[in-house]
Protein backbone atom coordinates (compact mmCIF):
# COMPACT_ATOMS: atom_id res chain seq x y z
CA UNK A 1 0.00 0.00 0.00
CA UNK A 2 1.29 3.45 -0.87
CA UNK A 3 2.25 5.96 1.81
CA UNK A 4 -0.75 8.11 2.75
CA UNK A 5 -0.88 11.87 2.98
CA UNK A 6 -1.03 11.55 6.78
CA UNK A 7 2.48 10.10 7.06
CA UNK A 8 4.99 12.19 8.93
CA UNK A 9 6.99 14.33 6.52
CA UNK A 10 10.73 13.90 6.20
CA UNK A 11 12.47 17.17 6.96
CA UNK A 12 14.59 18.50 4.12
CA UNK A 13 17.77 18.76 6.23
CA UNK A 14 17.32 15.20 7.51
CA UNK A 15 16.73 13.94 3.99
CA UNK A 16 19.79 15.70 2.59
CA UNK A 17 21.99 14.47 5.43
CA UNK A 18 20.87 10.87 5.00
CA UNK A 19 21.11 11.05 1.22
CA UNK A 20 24.68 12.33 1.48
CA UNK A 21 25.56 9.44 3.80
CA UNK A 22 23.98 6.91 1.46
CA UNK A 23 25.79 8.36 -1.56
CA UNK A 24 29.10 7.88 0.26
CA UNK A 25 28.12 4.24 0.76
CA UNK A 26 27.16 3.95 -2.92
CA UNK A 27 30.68 5.06 -3.85
CA UNK A 28 32.06 2.34 -1.57
CA UNK A 29 29.75 -0.18 -3.24
CA UNK A 30 30.89 1.01 -6.67
CA UNK A 31 34.55 0.49 -5.77
CA UNK A 32 33.78 -2.95 -4.37
CA UNK A 33 31.91 -3.94 -7.55
CA UNK A 34 34.88 -2.83 -9.62
CA UNK A 35 37.41 -4.48 -7.29
CA UNK A 36 35.62 -7.85 -7.17
CA UNK A 37 34.40 -7.84 -10.76
CA UNK A 38 30.76 -8.12 -9.72
CA UNK A 39 27.93 -7.92 -12.23
CA UNK A 40 24.91 -6.07 -10.83
CA UNK A 41 21.63 -5.28 -12.59
CA UNK A 42 18.85 -3.32 -10.90
CA UNK A 43 15.38 -2.99 -12.44
CA UNK A 44 13.15 -0.01 -11.73
CA UNK A 45 9.51 -0.39 -12.69
CA UNK A 46 6.22 1.16 -11.60
CA UNK A 47 3.48 3.50 -12.64
CA UNK A 48 4.22 6.69 -14.57
CA UNK A 49 5.35 9.52 -12.26
CA UNK A 50 6.07 7.07 -9.44
CA UNK A 51 9.58 8.45 -8.94
CA UNK A 52 11.80 5.88 -10.66
CA UNK A 53 13.85 8.53 -12.43
CA UNK A 54 14.38 10.47 -9.22
CA UNK A 55 15.93 7.59 -7.32
CA UNK A 56 18.06 6.59 -10.32
CA UNK A 57 19.35 10.17 -10.54
CA UNK A 58 20.35 10.15 -6.87
CA UNK A 59 22.07 6.77 -7.19
CA UNK A 60 24.27 7.76 -10.13
CA UNK A 61 24.89 11.35 -9.03
CA UNK A 62 28.28 10.68 -7.38
CA UNK A 63 29.26 7.51 -9.24
CA UNK A 64 31.67 6.82 -12.07
CA UNK A 65 29.73 6.47 -15.36
CA UNK A 66 32.29 3.88 -16.47
CA UNK A 67 31.12 1.65 -13.62
CA UNK A 68 27.48 2.65 -13.17
CA UNK A 69 25.32 3.25 -16.23
CA UNK A 70 21.65 3.58 -17.07
CA UNK A 71 19.85 1.37 -19.58
CA UNK A 72 16.73 3.21 -20.79
CA UNK A 73 15.76 1.63 -24.08
CA UNK A 74 13.51 3.36 -26.63
CA UNK A 75 10.68 1.52 -28.35
CA UNK A 76 11.96 -1.44 -30.41
CA UNK A 77 12.87 -1.03 -34.06
CA UNK A 78 11.27 -3.07 -36.81
CA UNK A 79 14.28 -5.40 -36.75
CA UNK A 80 14.17 -5.78 -32.98
CA UNK A 81 10.50 -6.73 -33.16
CA UNK A 82 11.51 -9.83 -35.12
CA UNK A 83 14.08 -10.91 -32.52
CA UNK A 84 13.75 -13.05 -29.43
CA UNK A 85 12.03 -10.68 -27.01
CA UNK A 86 14.83 -10.56 -24.44
CA UNK A 87 17.56 -10.17 -27.06
CA UNK A 88 17.88 -6.39 -27.06
CA UNK A 89 17.99 -6.28 -23.26
CA UNK A 90 20.74 -8.89 -23.06
CA UNK A 91 23.09 -6.49 -24.86
CA UNK A 92 22.76 -4.05 -21.94
CA UNK A 93 23.43 -6.50 -19.13
CA UNK A 94 26.46 -5.76 -16.92
CA UNK A 95 29.95 -7.05 -17.59
CA UNK A 96 32.36 -7.72 -14.72
CA UNK A 97 32.81 -4.61 -12.59
CA UNK A 98 29.58 -2.93 -13.75
CA UNK A 99 26.36 -1.75 -12.15
CA UNK A 100 23.50 -1.27 -14.63
CA UNK A 101 20.27 0.50 -13.68
CA UNK A 102 17.36 -0.43 -15.93
CA UNK A 103 14.94 2.50 -16.20
CA UNK A 104 12.15 0.17 -17.25
CA UNK A 105 13.10 -3.20 -18.63
CA UNK A 106 11.85 -6.39 -20.25
CA UNK A 107 8.78 -5.96 -18.04
CA UNK A 108 7.41 -3.56 -20.65
CA UNK A 109 5.77 -6.63 -22.16
CA UNK A 110 3.84 -7.39 -18.99
CA UNK A 111 2.71 -3.77 -18.59
CA UNK A 112 2.39 -1.20 -21.33
CA UNK A 113 2.62 -3.68 -24.21
CA UNK A 114 -0.13 -5.84 -22.75
CA UNK A 115 -2.44 -2.97 -21.79
CA UNK A 116 -1.95 -0.97 -24.98
CA UNK A 117 -2.12 -3.98 -27.30
CA UNK A 118 1.46 -3.65 -28.55
CA UNK A 119 1.94 -7.42 -28.32
CA UNK A 120 -0.25 -10.42 -29.04
CA UNK A 121 -1.86 -12.53 -26.34
CA UNK A 122 0.47 -15.38 -27.30
CA UNK A 123 3.55 -13.16 -26.90
CA UNK A 124 2.28 -11.95 -23.54
CA UNK A 125 1.61 -15.45 -22.21
CA UNK A 126 5.00 -16.64 -23.43
CA UNK A 127 6.67 -13.77 -21.59
CA UNK A 128 5.01 -14.71 -18.31
CA UNK A 129 6.16 -18.30 -18.72
CA UNK A 130 9.71 -17.58 -19.82
CA UNK A 131 10.60 -14.51 -17.72
CA UNK A 132 11.23 -16.36 -14.42
CA UNK A 133 13.49 -18.85 -16.17
CA UNK A 134 15.31 -16.04 -17.99
CA UNK A 135 16.01 -14.34 -14.67
CA UNK A 136 17.18 -17.59 -13.10
CA UNK A 137 19.59 -17.96 -16.03
CA UNK A 138 20.96 -14.48 -15.35
CA UNK A 139 21.45 -15.28 -11.69
CA UNK A 140 23.13 -18.61 -12.44
CA UNK A 141 25.52 -16.74 -14.72
CA UNK A 142 26.67 -14.67 -11.74
CA UNK A 143 24.55 -11.54 -12.20
CA UNK A 144 23.15 -9.99 -9.04
CA UNK A 145 19.59 -9.01 -10.00
CA UNK A 146 17.32 -6.74 -7.97
CA UNK A 147 13.81 -5.61 -8.97
CA UNK A 148 12.00 -2.58 -7.55
CA UNK A 149 8.37 -1.66 -8.14
CA UNK A 150 7.46 1.94 -7.31
CA UNK A 151 3.90 2.17 -6.04
CA UNK A 152 2.03 5.48 -6.17
CA UNK A 153 -1.60 6.34 -5.46
CA UNK A 154 -3.84 7.75 -8.18
CA UNK A 155 -4.20 11.04 -6.27
CA UNK A 156 -0.46 11.58 -6.04
CA UNK A 157 0.07 10.52 -9.65
CA UNK A 158 -2.52 13.09 -10.73
CA UNK A 159 -0.77 15.88 -8.80
CA UNK A 160 2.59 14.95 -10.32
CA UNK A 161 1.13 14.89 -13.83
CA UNK A 162 -0.31 18.37 -13.28
CA UNK A 163 3.06 19.56 -12.04
CA UNK A 164 4.70 18.20 -15.18
CA UNK A 165 2.16 19.91 -17.40
CA UNK A 166 2.54 23.32 -15.77
CA UNK A 167 6.29 23.35 -15.02
CA UNK A 168 8.49 24.28 -18.05
CA UNK A 169 11.51 22.22 -16.95
CA UNK A 170 9.31 19.15 -16.40
CA UNK A 171 6.94 19.47 -19.37
CA UNK A 172 9.09 17.12 -21.47
CA UNK A 173 8.32 14.32 -19.02
CA UNK A 174 4.62 14.30 -19.90
CA UNK A 175 3.55 12.21 -22.88
CA UNK A 176 0.32 10.94 -24.46
CA UNK A 177 1.05 7.60 -22.76
CA UNK A 178 0.60 9.34 -19.42
CA UNK A 179 -2.97 10.22 -20.37
CA UNK A 180 -3.59 6.61 -21.36
CA UNK A 181 -2.22 5.42 -18.03
CA UNK A 182 -4.94 7.48 -16.28
CA UNK A 183 -7.70 6.15 -18.52
CA UNK A 184 -6.48 2.58 -18.07
CA UNK A 185 -5.65 2.66 -14.35
CA UNK A 186 -7.61 -0.52 -13.58
CA UNK A 187 -6.12 -2.37 -16.57
CA UNK A 188 -2.59 -1.46 -15.50
CA UNK A 189 -3.40 -2.58 -11.95
CA UNK A 190 -4.65 -5.95 -13.16
CA UNK A 191 -1.60 -6.37 -15.41
CA UNK A 192 0.73 -5.58 -12.51
CA UNK A 193 -1.03 -8.12 -10.26
CA UNK A 194 -0.73 -10.87 -12.87
CA UNK A 195 2.91 -9.97 -13.53
CA UNK A 196 3.66 -10.31 -9.83
CA UNK A 197 1.85 -13.64 -9.67
CA UNK A 198 4.26 -15.07 -12.25
CA UNK A 199 7.51 -13.20 -11.61
CA UNK A 200 7.60 -12.41 -7.88
CA UNK A 201 9.68 -15.50 -7.17
CA UNK A 202 11.64 -16.61 -4.15
CA UNK A 203 14.86 -16.50 -6.17
CA UNK A 204 14.15 -13.04 -7.64
CA UNK A 205 11.43 -11.21 -5.72
CA UNK A 206 9.86 -7.86 -6.43
CA UNK A 207 10.62 -5.24 -3.79
CA UNK A 208 7.79 -2.72 -3.56
CA UNK A 209 8.72 0.89 -2.78
CA UNK A 210 6.01 3.09 -1.29
CA UNK A 211 6.51 6.16 -3.46
CA UNK A 212 3.86 8.74 -2.56
CA UNK A 213 6.60 10.53 -0.63
CA UNK A 214 9.51 10.99 -3.04
CA UNK A 215 12.19 11.67 -0.46
CA UNK A 216 11.25 8.68 1.67
CA UNK A 217 11.10 6.48 -1.41
CA UNK A 218 14.63 7.47 -2.45
CA UNK A 219 16.10 6.91 1.00
CA UNK A 220 14.29 3.61 1.50
CA UNK A 221 15.20 2.23 -1.93
CA UNK A 222 18.88 3.19 -1.78
CA UNK A 223 19.19 1.82 1.76
CA UNK A 224 17.64 -1.46 0.67
CA UNK A 225 19.89 -1.70 -2.38
CA UNK A 226 22.98 -1.24 -0.22
CA UNK A 227 21.79 -3.83 2.26
CA UNK A 228 21.29 -6.50 -0.40
CA UNK A 229 24.74 -6.38 -1.99
CA UNK A 230 27.46 -7.29 0.54
CA UNK A 231 30.44 -4.96 0.14
CA UNK A 232 33.48 -3.70 1.97
CA UNK A 233 35.25 -0.38 1.88
CA UNK A 234 38.32 -0.31 -0.33
CA UNK A 235 41.25 1.35 1.44
CA UNK A 236 43.42 3.36 -0.90
CA UNK A 237 47.19 3.74 -0.41
CA UNK A 238 48.47 7.03 0.94
CA UNK A 239 49.36 9.47 -1.84
CA UNK A 240 51.49 12.60 -1.69
CA UNK A 241 51.24 14.95 -4.63
CA UNK A 242 54.61 15.93 -6.11
CA UNK A 243 55.47 19.53 -6.90
CA UNK A 244 54.52 20.64 -10.40
CA UNK A 245 57.54 20.77 -12.69
CA UNK A 246 57.09 23.83 -14.93
CA UNK A 247 60.68 23.99 -16.11
CA UNK A 248 60.96 24.88 -19.79
CA UNK A 249 57.27 25.76 -20.20
CA UNK A 250 56.10 29.21 -21.23
CA UNK A 251 52.36 29.69 -21.08
CA UNK A 252 50.67 31.11 -24.17
CA UNK A 253 49.43 34.71 -23.85
CA UNK A 254 45.86 34.92 -22.59
CA UNK A 255 44.86 37.16 -25.51
CA UNK A 256 45.76 34.35 -27.93
CA UNK A 257 42.86 32.24 -26.63
CA UNK A 258 39.11 32.67 -26.84
CA UNK A 259 37.43 32.50 -23.43
CA UNK A 260 33.81 31.99 -22.51
CA UNK A 261 32.52 35.35 -21.25
CA UNK A 262 32.25 35.69 -17.49
CA UNK A 263 28.66 36.83 -16.93
CA UNK A 264 29.36 37.61 -13.27
CA UNK A 265 32.49 39.65 -13.76
CA UNK A 266 31.83 42.92 -11.92
CA UNK A 267 34.79 44.78 -13.40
Amino acid sequence: MAITHHDKKLKKKDYEKELERLQVELVKLQEWIKHRGLKVAVIFEGRDAAGKGGVIKRIIEKLNPRVCRIAALPKPTEKERTQWYFQRYVAHLPSAGELVLFDRSWYNRAGVEKVMGFCTDEEYEEFLRSCPEFERMLQRSGIILLKYWFSVSDEVQESRFLERIHTPIKRWKFSPMDLDSRDRWAEYSAAKDRMFAYTDTKQCPWWVVNADNKKKARINCISHLLSHIPYEEIHYPHIELPEVNKEGYVRAPADSQTFVPDRFDKD
